[in-house]
């Protein structure tokens, strides 16, 4: 069987521009807490500036501040192991503290959003063939689109180096058993070796100053599932939403992550926005506590989306053999997406709410099947 290669071809517009250094910015102020655990209510989020990633030019970029979104008690159930209301502050809490921001490229001029559609596709391949968890994958997102704003003038020969290295990170986040170093090394077919991974890493480690625990779009949307199939009396941490409707809105937040328009919404916002698609606001409203005011310009930006999704196959549970059966919902699926993403992004020239982003064109070569993955070296 002949191996495919891992290479990743993205195409810029000047294609003779030398290659660029990734350097590390100096060390990033540290955010002040916006809650205080015996003073805050959390009911409301208090508004506040993020001091933690700020850009150099203000002027150039958006500054996030969520204008109290939430406006109920926490939906999360009583637990026996914690106050439903400090795990619910905690997590309202990393919508502040971890900043993405589409605009990040106009500190990158040789990038293009499709370079960035080329390389998550490709990431969500890789971690389909190592059986990687989604909150993996989302991990690795949330990784390189923070790193991007905090660097300047990444050259597009970096990406998938980078982007290999936010998988690396994330699988040794999240992974019982992540891959080894030597595999993230080999799906990319020569393009990089082990030591450069290894000098990414430490440079990802420190720009990010070491903040690695965000509350991706994947973790919201699963605690919303959760909390809207809760019954009473059944253990909180054991699923009981229906795996195949789970899966589809999955399917539908990995099309629209992609889209680096997806960057305008926080990720609470996002997995609420998916989660309407499949069932109604009062529902939204009960397990997430958002406003419709704050989730609507969301769901109209993803309809393209989930127009594009509907008139294709609806997504069928995958068996990963050495996955149990309960899991094989959490494990990261790959379809072609960046011919969904093309289709949805024509369908948003019509529709005046959503910001366009250039359409994901170019070729990529697949990692290798898991038949031709390497045997330990």
């Amino acid at each position: 069987m002949s191996r495919r290669s891992g290479r990743l071809t993205l195409q810029t517009r000047d294609s003779n521009t030398p290659e660029q250094t990734v350097t590390v910015p100096p060390k990033k102020r540290r955010q002040e807490k916006c809650w205080t655990e015996d003073g805050a209510s959390p009911c409301v989020l208090i508004e506040t500036p993020h001091k933690e990633l700020e850009p150099a030019d203000p002027s150039s970029f958006k500054q996030y501040t969520f204008k109290n979104l939430f406006i109920k008690a926490s939906p999360i159930p009583r637990l026996s192991w914690a106050s439903s209301d400090d795990v619910w502050i905690k997590m309202l809490n990393k919508e502040l503290k971890y900043v993405h921001d589409k605009s990040y490229l106009l500190r990158h001029p040789k990038l293009q959003p499709k370079m960035r559609a080329i390389l998550l596709d490709w990431l969500l391949e890789v971690s389909e063939v190592y059986s990687l968890h989604r909150q993996t994958a989302y991990l690795a997102q949330d990784y390189f689109d923070r790193f991007m704003l905090t660097q300047q003038d990444i050259n597009k020969d970096c990406l998938q180096l980078i982007g290999i290295t936010a998988l690396f990170i994330a699988s040794k986040i999240e992974e019982i058993y992540p891959p080894k170093i030597y595999e993230f090394a080999y799906v990319t077919d020569g393009a990089c070796d082990m030591w450069d991974i290894q000098r990414m890493e430490l440079h990802i480690l420190k720009a990010l100053d070491w903040n690695l625990c965000p509350e991706t779009a994947i973790s919201w949307l699963k605690l919303y599932a959760q909390v809207e199939a809760q019954k009473d009396g059944e253990n909180f941490l054991v699923p009981q939403f229906i795996q195949e409707t789970y899966i589809q809105i999955t399917q539908l937040l990995d099309l629209c992550m992609m889209d680096i328009g997806s960057l305008d919404y926080s990720y609470s916002v996002l997995a609420a926005a998916a989660f309407f698609h499949f069932s109604t606001f009062d529902v939204v409203y009960r397990v997430s506590g958002l406003t419709l005011e704050s989730v609507a310009p969301c769901v109209r930006w993803m309809r393209p989306f989930v127009d594009v999704l509907q008139s294709e196959a609806t997504p069928q549970l995958k068996n990963f053999p050495k996955v149990k059966a309960d899991d094989q919902h959490n494990i990261q699926t790959h379809v072609a997406y960046l011919d969904l993403l093309r289709k949805a992004q024509e369908l948003q020239i019509d529709s005046p709410d959503c910001q366009m982003s250039p359409v994901a064109a170019g070729v990529i070569l697949t990692p290798p099947s898991s038949t031709e993955k390497p045997a330990n070296p």
